[in-house]
């Protein structure tokens, strides 16, 4: 297993950086796409960002394109529409693999925790998934777009969110909240 703080990754102007080089007291890592039912989360993201960032919350946003081609775009492309369409300031780093061949070393680390998902209650947004036949691979694999890991400054996944669980969703701010209270 490697730490999960040193494992780098291409940030959006294309440089090598890992967890490390953040001066954070907790990460939100989230997979995100722009043509995704659930794009619209970028607002949640956003305001999440706003509201913690003084604190000690980096949110990273880490386009993929797995889940039926939702990130067609480039790199470039994905950071104007980030940028136009939701205002968003937090980090949105270069496009990585989140699931199957090719997957971002990031990713293997943060799906091969015992860490269970914290889900919505009625599971709609899942059923819809399996009925679709869409949510593939084992268990620990990352389910569709906006999944979300909550992860410690020391490199622990404390939690990890069902793609529909909303950034604003209180039992996740409340993690939050424990995560950038602590060593204040």
């Amino acid at each position: 297993m490697s730490n999960l703080l040193d494992i780098k990754f291409k940030n959006n102007k294309n440089e090598e950086v890992s967890l490390k080089d953040f001066n954070a007291k907790a990460f939100l890592i989230v997979n995100v796409a722009s043509k995704c039912g659930l794009t619209p989360q970028y607002e949640g993201l956003q305001k999440l960002y706003s509201e913690y960032k003084d604190q000690g919350l980096e949110i990273l946003g880490f386009p993929a394109n797995e889940f039926l081609g939702q990130e067609p775009g480039s790199d470039e492309e994905i950071q104007s529409f980030c940028s136009l369409t939701y205002n968003v300031t937090f980090p949105v780093n270069s496009k990585i693999v989140v699931k199957g061949e090719g997957q971002h070393e990031l990713y293997k680390e943060l799906t091969s925790t015992d860490v269970s998902y914290t889900k919505n209650e009625g599971g709609k947004f899942e059923g819809l998934l399996t009925e679709k036949g869409l949510i593939t691979g084992t268990e620990k694999d990352i389910k569709w777009n906006f999944e979300k890991f909550l992860v410690s400054a020391n490199g622990e996944v404390v939690a990890r969110y069902f793609p529909d669980v909303e950034a604003t969703d209180e039992r996740l701010k409340s993690s939050i909240d424990s995560l950038v209270k602590s060593d204040s």
